[in-house]
Formats: C-alpha cells, sequence, structure tokens
C-alpha cells in the first residue's frame, strides 16, 4: 500500500515518457536482433577454404571447355579411330590415324587428357606433359556409343545427338539466359532458345531458322530416342509383362523402339504417335500402327503410355 501511494502520482505523470522509452528500446533491442541475425550469416573463410573456392570458380568458368572437348573429339572422329586401331591408341598413332599435323600432337594431348578426367574415355599409363605420347587412350562404355558402323543391337550411334546440344545456336541461347531473365515476356513465356531465335527448340519451324541445324537435331532426337531400348526391354522387362496395348508417344523414330518392343512381347499392340512431318518420312511397319496427332492435345487409349525422354 505504501508503494502504491508513494508511486503511484509519479507512474501518473510519467506514464506517456514511459511507454515510449519502452517502445523506443523495443526498436533498438529489434535493430540489434536484425543486426545479430545478419552478423551470424556472414562469413569469413579460412586461407584454405579461399585457395578452394579460387579453384572451384576457375572449374565452373571452364566447364564449357569439356564439351568444346568433346564436340572436337566426335567432328575429328576420335571415338571411331580409336575403336579401328582395336579398341586402344598411343597419341602418336592417334595422331597418324587422324591425318593431323604432327606438330598438334601436345595439343590433342591436352584435350585427351581432359576428356579422360571427364569421364569421355579411359587412359591407361603416364600422363604427365613430358610422358604424354606414353598413356595409351581406350574407349569407354561412353566413347563406344560415338563410334560410327558398330554392328550391334545395342549400339545407337549418338554423334549428332553430341552436335546439336553444342551448336551455335544452343550455345548462344544459353549465353543469352541473363536477358531472358530480364525481360517482361507475355505468356506464354517462350523459352531462350525461342525467344532469341523466334522459332522453338526442336520444332518443325526450326528448318526457318537454319536447315542444317534442323537435320542435325533429327537425326540426334532419332538417336536418342532408341538409345538403349534393347537394355530397356532386358532389365526392365516386368512392366511390359501383362500389357495388351501400348502407345508409344514422339520418338522421330518410334517405328524402330516399338519393333523390339514387339519383337520382344509379341501379345502387345504397339501404337505410335507422332506429328504428321515424322509420320510421313517413318518406314513402314506392319507390326507398328501409326497415328498422326500431338501428345498435349489427345493420346490414343492404351493400357500403358511410353513416353522417352
Amino acid at each position: 500500500m505504501l508503494a502504491e501511494f508513494l508511486f503511484k502520482p509519479w507512474y501518473r505523470a510519467n506514464h506517456g515518457a514511459l511507454q515510449t522509452n519502452t517502445h523506443t528500446h523495443r526498436r533498438q533491442q529489434a535493430d540489434t536482433d536484425r543486426s545479430m541475425a545478419a552478423s551470424s550469416h556472414a562469413i569469413a573463410p579460412t586461407d584454405a577454404e579461399l585457395l578452394q573456392a579460387q579453384a572451384d570458380l576457375w572449374r565452373h568458368s571452364l566447364y564449357y571447355l569439356t564439351s568444346m572437348a568433346l564436340k572436337c573429339a566426335v567432328e575429328l572422329h576420335i571415338p571411331t579411330a580409336i575403336h579401328n586401331l582395336g579398341g586402344a591408341t598411343t597419341l602418336p598413332d592417334l595422331v597418324t590415324a587422324l591425318s593431323l599435323p604432327k606438330t598438334k600432337l601436345p595439343f590433342l594431348g591436352r584435350i585427351m587428357r581432359l576428356l579422360v578426367t571427364s569421364g569421355i574415355f579411359a587412359s591407361d599409363g603416364a600422363n604427365g606433359d613430358g610422358a604424354a605420347a606414353e598413356a595409351v587412350y581406350r574407349l569407354n562404355p561412353l566413347s563406344w556409343l560415338l563410334v560410327e558402323g558398330v554392328e550391334s543391337e545395342d549400339h545407337t550411334y549418338q554423334k549428332y545427338f553430341v552436335l546439336a546440344t553444342v551448336s551455335q545456336h544452343y550455345v548462344d541461347a544459353g549465353l543469352s539466359l541473363a536477358d531472358w531473365f530480364r525481360k517482361d515476356l507475355p505468356e506464354p513465356l517462350p523459352s531462350p532458345f525461342e525467344c532469341l531465335h523466334g522459332v522453338p527448340l526442336a520444332h518443325e519451324s526450326t528448318k526457318l531458322l537454319d536447315e542444317e541445324l534442323d537435320r542435325i537435331v533429327e537425326e540426334g532426337v532419332a538417336a536418342h530416342d532408341n538409345l538403349a531400348i534393347g537394355t530397356i526391354i532386358r532389365e526392365c522387362s516386368d512392366i511390359f509383362s501383362g500389357l495388351h496395348s501400348l502407345t508409344y508417344c514422339c520418338g522421330r523414330q518410334g517405328n524402330i523402339s516399338a519393333t523390339a518392343i514387339i519383337k520382344a512381347f509379341p501379345d502387345i499392340k504397339c501404337t505410335v504417335l507422332n506429328l504428321p512431318r515424322v509420320i510421313e518420312t517413318a518406314p513402314a511397319d506392319d507390326a507398328v500402327s501409326s497415328v498422326t496427332g500431338d501428345l498435349f492435345h489427345t493420346i490414343p487409349p492404351a493400357q500403358a503410355v511410353m513416353l522417352k525422354v
């Protein structure tokens, strides 16, 4: 009671100031908390971390050189040359087989070491600059797909898939990503490729942009469509078990894959859905029913639908 009697008049007189001070204190505390939170997310890299960060920055910035080296190997037919040399070769023999100037040997060695490190070829022996010529370069499963003329049911030559994905038009679209993000584009949003070149990616109108690009893309997509269909049939046979009808959608050469499925599973009735221009040029096959259409609008009914992506 005495405390209430003594302090109540003071409290009434200073109530406003107390509220103001309390609010000010809360704001200051909130500012302090935000500052501490920001400080907690700040990093102070060690010397070792900075050195690693610099190495990673170089690696990420120069990743594109691996794709360019792969393109170079495909255009020089290096996988096919190694295959023709028995599946393994030294650098001098490779230079001779490719009919390249002898002065390019050390530079070809750099390309091959990069591709070995990237898992595109295999290598035995020395890999240092001074002994690069002693290294033996071999094919692995990846580079085997880039060998031309292999007679194997499971082999699909993937040269044009590589050349399509690293073509100038594709690379230019990748380089324009920042500009694409800055643009306020109407919906439906065009892809960076369409925004830059005016035609959709892998579309029938691609020919209007570049006929050679259209041919390479067609060949590349067809090779991809038929890649590993034999492996899929063997390793995933359970997904086809019990099926009596299947619709195969949008393979550039879907008849080839569909025929392989029917051969392995004769009870399946297979329908291939594709665009008109693809159906028109597809080889005739009595075992497969070809239907013109667009999977984004309608798909022929079946127990299962297969999409190769």
